[in-house]
C-alpha cells in the first residue's frame, strides 16, 4: 500500500466531523473541544482515538469533565514549561507526530471494514449460488 501523506490540518478537519457526531442533547463547542484533545500532552495516540470514538456516547457531563480535565492540564503544563521549556518541546513534537498517526489508525480501521464487508459480500454470494 502506497504510503499517503496527509497534514494536521486534514486530521484536524477529520476528527472534527467525528467530534460532530455528539447527541444532539449535548451542547459542545467542537472546535474547542478538538482543540483541547489535539493538544493534550497526557494523552497517546490511543487514547485520543478512545476519546473520539466514544463521542457519540458521551453524556453532557463527561464532555464538560473531560474539558475541564483538558484545560487544567494545559494550564499545568504552562507552568512546567517555565521551569522545563525543553522537555516540554520535546512532549510537543511528540503530541504532533501522535496526532498525524491518529489517521494512520481510522485509515487501518476504514480499509478493515471494508475487507470484512467485502469478505461478507463473497459469503453471501456462495451461498445463494449454493441455494442456503
Amino acid at each position: 500500500m502506497a504510503s499517503v501523506q496527509i497534514t494536521e490540518q486534514e486530521v484536524d478537519d477529520i476528527v472534527l466531523k467525528l467530534l460532530s457526531l455528539h447527541s444532539r442533547a449535548v451542547k459542545v463547542d467542537v472546535a474547542l473541544f478538538l482543540d483541547l484533545l489535539k493538544h493534550s500532552l497526557s494523552l497517546n495516540t490511543m487514547e485520543k482515538k478512545r476519546v473520539v470514538d466514544a463521542v457519540p456516547t458521551l453524556s453532557q457531563f463527561q464532555f464538560d469533565e473531560l474539558s475541564k480535565v483538558f484545560t487544567e492540564e494545559r494550564e499545568k503544563f504552562r507552568e512546567l514549561a517555565k521551569d522545563h521549556p525543553e522537555d516540554i518541546k520535546k512532549l510537543l513534537a511528540k503530541q504532533q507526530s501522535e496526532w498525524v498517526q491518529l489517521w494512520d489508525l481510522y485509515r487501518a480501521e476504514l480499509a478493515n471494514k471494508g475487507k470484512q464487508e467485502e469478505d461478507q459480500a463473497k459469503q453471501d454470494e456462495i451461498k445463494k449460488s449454493l441455494g442456503l
